[in-house]
């Protein structure tokens, strides 16, 4: 820059534009071509990221002799002044307004159509960067006839020429609804889904960019899918190049929001490739739950049908895809309806015939523990996923109490008689210890003293009862609750009183332990919680193990040796 600075102060420019007019020059030889074309690099490499001497170039009278020598017969004084006119014009309006003045845009379009790959290469730059922020220029370049030129440079053997083509369309898309619908009339899309396939970042990027644009516009949305543009994009969200997973991101969240869209995006797995992306940059996270929502907002009526009917009739890797959408995406209602009333299964009417129904019976819930069962780690994981967002929203559906109240009409005699002598009628014995209850409050408790006082057991008639297997501050806690309806269960003695909850049918209780005990299941521990809530009927704990563990699926999962 301090080069370009020193130079130009020391009046380099007025020479350099009077070495463009050489042209007009009766006889130019091969030396004169020469020096005009080097001016003309000249003031390209002098203006290049000077926004000030871009404005003395002008100033000095260069723009009329540069726009001129786009006609000039040698091809690369045309390329060298296409070069120097396309970095004066970017970010500069003033310099873009004066080149469209002088009737730059013709030649510029003609340009485009030419053999020489470096001529339509400059010429389709000169249009981007005269378009950039330019309406006005925008609509008097497409007036002029650019648009299908352009479009044939996406077919170019040049892929800078393709990348810039490719950008020019997303400007062009960008703001009018009708340029969208005539670039896609044209043939557009086609080509810059098969750039998508391309090794060149930018080129993916740029089509990944215009197509984007191209798919704000409803109609052009179920083209672009029904040409293949969707599997490539959604590829794209693996990049690691944030621009070009943004873009990629923007162009799929276009194609969602059209509903013959929706069953393509989960047929492919776009779902599973929406929510296991890793993405850079926030605004790509943001584009990305956007997508998700639109999709989800449409899963309904036709598309719900439709869905549903995939995952009858596809091969089995579709209707799992299908079915993990469903568990992510339907509405709680849809959901028990599909995975939870009848055991997952669900009747499907569907007309084939007029005045014919057939009903069809799937299995959603199958199809997710087909996942979970699955030998594929990446299966396994979807499945777990799948399973915890639905069992989450069921139970939002069917809220549960951490103890509800016992399900036998129960009186209680209160706190003041927890093993107290008074009135007194049968003793425990507790390691070694005698405990005072009364057969009136036990026989409401639960069945198993019922039992036990009512039945043909050697304690029906017994003063004293021993108690082998249980600690005294174990029984005590039990007999509180059995006298008061509440206790306060903490950590360390909960997996005891769950045993003895258990023993003697004491379902609140029951509750309770296990309410105390799902708090502390870590990573370390699930194993042993879930084997505990199998050996005590713990159908809460269970449960919660069973969430935690597909929760937090991925993690258990990379333990060595851990087996589900």
């Amino acid at each position: 820059p301090e080069h370009q600075q020193l130079i130009v102060d020391s009046g380099a420019l007025s020479h350099l534009v009077n070495l463009l007019r050489r042209y007009k020059d009766s006889s130019t030889s091969r030396a004169v071509i020469s020096v005009i074309r080097r001016a003309a690099d000249a003031i390209t490499n002098l203006a290049h990221e000077n926004s000030s001497i871009k404005t003395r170039v002008r100033m000095e009278g260069g723009i009329p002799p540069l726009v001129e020598l786009l006609e000039f017969t040698d091809t690369k004084v045309q390329r060298a002044a296409a070069g120097a006119l396309r970095t004066l014009a970017f970010k500069n309006d003033e310099n873009k307004n004066q080149i469209v003045e002088c009737n730059a845009l013709p030649t510029l379009i003609s340009m485009l159509r030419s053999d020489d790959a470096a001529i339509h290469y400059e010429a389709v730059g000169v249009i981007g960067n005269l378009v950039h922020s330019s309406p006005n220029i925008k609509k008097e370049v497409l007036a002029a006839g650019a648009l299908q030129p352009v479009i044939g440079l996406l077919t170019s053997c040049c892929s800078e020429s393709q990348r810039e083509a490719a950008l020019l369309l997303g400007q062009f898309a960008a703001t009018d609804s009708d340029c969208k619908v005539h670039i896609v009339q044209r043939g557009a899309v086609r080509p810059l889904i098969e750039m998508l396939h391309s090794p060149d970042i930018q080129l993916k990027e740029m089509s990944a960019f215009a197509l984007g644009r191209l798919a704000q516009d409803t109609h052009n949305q179920a083209g672009i899918a029904h040409m293949g543009g969707l599997v490539p994009l959604l590829k794209l969200l693996d990049s690691k190049n944030g621009s070009l997973q943004h873009n990629a991101a923007f162009a799929l969240y276009g194609l969602a929001d059209n509903e013959d869209n929706v069953s393509d995006f989960i047929r492919v797995g776009g779902v599973q490739r929406l929510q296991d992306g890793e993405f850079i940059v926030q605004a790509t996270k943001d584009c990305v739950a956007k997508t998700l929502k639109r999709l989800e907002e449409k899963i309904h009526g036709r598309v719900l049908n439709h869905l549903l009917y995939l995952m009858r009739v596809a091969e089995k890797p579709v209707q799992r895809r299908v079915a993990f959408a469903l568990a992510h995406l339907c509405s709680p209602d849809d959901q028990r309806t599909i995975f939870i009333d009848n055991n997952g299964h669900i009747l499907l009417p569907f007309f084939r015939y007029p005045k014919i129904i057939h009903s069809y019976c799937i299995n959603g819930l199958e199809l997710l523990l087909g996942l979970l069962g699955s030998t594929n780690p990446k299966q396994q994981l979807d499945g777990a996923v799948a399973l915890y967002k639905l069992a989450n929203k069921a139970m939002t559906l069917s809220p549960m109490d951490a103890a509800p109240p016992s399900p036998t009409p129960q009186v209680y005699l209160g706190e003041q008689y927890v093993n107290n002598a008074t009135l007194s009628d049968v003793t425990f014995l507790v390691e070694g210890r005698r405990f005072y209850a009364h057969r009136i409050c036990l026989l409401a408790s639960s069945d198993a003293f019922r039992a036990m006082f009512d039945g043909g057991y050697r304690e029906k008639d017994a003063r004293d009862i021993e108690i082998p297997n249980i600690r005294w501050e174990v029984f005590e806690l039990m007999m509180r609750f059995i006298y008061t309806g509440s206790v306060d269960v903490t950590l360390d003695i909960a997996q005891d009183l769950l045993g003895a909850a258990d023993q003697y049918l004491l379902e609140g209780l029951k509750r309770l332990c296990e309410y105390t005990i799902a708090q502390d299941v870590t990573l370390d521990n699930v194993s042993s919680m879930y084997e505990l809530s199998e050996a005590f009927h713990a159908i809460s704990l269970r449960h919660t193990c069973i969430l935690f563990i597909l929760e937090h699926f991925s993690q258990l999962s990379d333990r060595p040796g851990y087996v589900f």
